[in-house]
Order: structure tokens, then C-alpha cells, then sequence
């Protein structure tokens, strides 16, 4: 095992990210990307690595997605993960700077969340049913006639593995996802 694994796993193994945010709708708890990289800070001093974030704006079957990679690094050699956030340009409220901000942090804790091994089932933001009494997430879109072909057009151009991800954030029963990834 390389030392830059064995350090990962010893982070892996220890970070305890506060989850210092509160929704008042939702009424629960959650931990934003700076929380993350609160927690994370000393462990990069004691191992004397870095984490680098960087981000790209990617066009999905018409949907545009922020595809944010999370890299662990000690100066030699590195460790990356990766998340996709989809950007909702009509987001009630939202300017669309806010809303590419709000996916943007959305995504970097995610990638940090992957690399990292943050336990997301105890995260309410991922099951929160704001009192409707299913347990069923409500952020998923329906999956129209017109994103299946986008989609499908994306997978002939080789974007198999970038379709795959967006589909998470859509309702998609099997036949469609066969349908769409072939």
C-alpha cells in the first residue's frame, strides 16, 4: 500500500465532520462543504498533504450538471473523487449565480463525502420528507420523453459513465435505464 493510501485511510478512519448547518423547514442538521473542510484541515497538516477542489460546468442531455472532483495529494501523486450536482436554472428564488453556487457546494461535498467515506445515511438532507410521511427523497425529477433521447444522444457520443450519474438525480425505473445506457 502506498503511503498517500495508507494516509487516506488513516483520514478515512477519523474525520468527524460537524454537521453545523441547520434547515428550519426540514427541521434538521446538516454539514456544508466548509464544514467538511473544517474538519479535514488538520488532518492535511499532521500528514502534510493537500486537497485540491475543482469544478466543471458539463451539459447532459440538455440538463446542465456541475461535475466537482475532490484530490488528495502529497505532492507526488493523488487520489481523486468525483460528484455530479444538477444545476436548476428556475430555482424558485434563485438568480441563476445562486443556483450554480447552491450545486456548486452541493457537488464539493459530495466529492469530499466520496473520498473521505462521510457516512451520508444518518444526513438528513438525503431522507428528509419535510413531515409528508414517506421516506421517499422529493428532490428527483421525472424523466421525460425528450431527456430519455438527449440522454441517449450523449451515450452514443460516449458520455456513458456522465449519463449514468445524472440519472440518479431522476425518477428511473430499469427498462429505462437500459433503454437510455443500452
Amino acid at each position: 500500500m502506498s503511503n498517500l493510501n495508507k494516509i487516506l485511510c488513516e483520514i478515512q478512519t477519523t474525520l468527524k465532520a460537524h454537521k453545523g448547518q441547520r434547515n428550519n423547514f426540514g427541521k434538521y442538521n446538516y454539514r456544508s462543504a466548509e464544514d467538511v473542510l473544517e474538519a479535514l484541515k488538520p488532518h492535511l497538516t499532521k500528514h502534510n498533504v493537500t486537497i485540491q477542489l475543482m469544478e466543471e460546468v458539463m451539459d447532459m442531455g440538455g440538463e446542465l450538471f456541475i461535475k466537482s472532483f475532490a484530490t488528495l495529494s502529497d505532492g507526488e501523486s493523488g487520489i481523486t473523487a468525483t460528484a455530479y450536482a444538477g444545476i436548476d436554472l428556475n430555482a424558485k428564488g434563485m438568480s441563476k449565480a445562486q443556483a450554480t453556487g447552491a450545486s456548486s457546494s452541493y457537488a464539493k461535498k459530495y466529492a469530499l463525502g466520496n473520498l473521505f467515506l462521510l457516512d451520508d445515511t444518518k444526513d438528513a438532507d438525503a431522507t428528509n420528507t419535510h413531515d409528508k410521511g414517506n421516506s421517499t427523497p422529493t428532490s428527483k425529477k421525472k424523466l421525460s420523453k425528450d431527456i430519455i433521447a438527449k440522454m441517449k444522444d450523449a451515450v452514443a457520443s460516449g458520455n456513458k459513465d456522465q449519463v449514468s450519474s445524472a440519472l440518479a438525480n431522476y425518477e428511473v425505473s430499469a427498462s429505462q435505464r437500459k433503454e437510455i445506457l443500452g
